[in-house]
């Protein structure tokens, strides 16, 4: 087996090493003992690394990353259930930003056309005094 320092693992994963460090204190990476004063990595966790980053692009926790990495792919039904969870979760924060969305361009809408003697319609919606809900 390959192995290599922290620093050189970290430069070919593309991270840096205090991430390497964090992924192992969260039980993603693990901890290779010290051999002649430093520790060597084996070169496979490249590709975990890797996994881990984009894994977490997709909108994974780490701790549904851990569970992942944990069923090493032999459990398709459970990384179905731990995918379709996190994909529930994004559609509701995409509605969530629709709604948002919408309000700011009302608000907007409202302050280019409101007259300038008038409150600005955003400072008073954000104030508690506003017309337009959020849901």
């Amino acid at each position: 087996m390959q192995t290599t320092t922290i620093g050189k693992l970290a430069k070919a994963a593309h991270v840096g090493i205090e991430t390497i460090r964090y992924y192992q204190s969260r039980d993603l990476l693990p901890t290779p003992e010290k051999t002649a004063g430093y520790r060597q990595y084996p070169i496979d966790l490249i590709d975990r690394i890797r996994f881990i980053k984009r894994a977490q692009e997709l909108g994974f926790s780490l701790d549904e990353i851990s569970d992942l990495v944990s069923l090493h792919g032999s459990e398709r039904a459970s990384i179905q259930s731990i995918t379709a969870a996190r994909l529930a979760q994004i559609r509701t924060k995409i509605t969530d930003l629709e709604r948002m969305e919408s309000a700011l361009t009302a608000l907007l809408s409202e302050c280019q056309h409101t007259d300038l003697s008038a409150p600005c319609p955003i400072i008073a919606s954000i104030g508690g005094e506003g017309h337009l809900p959020l849901n």
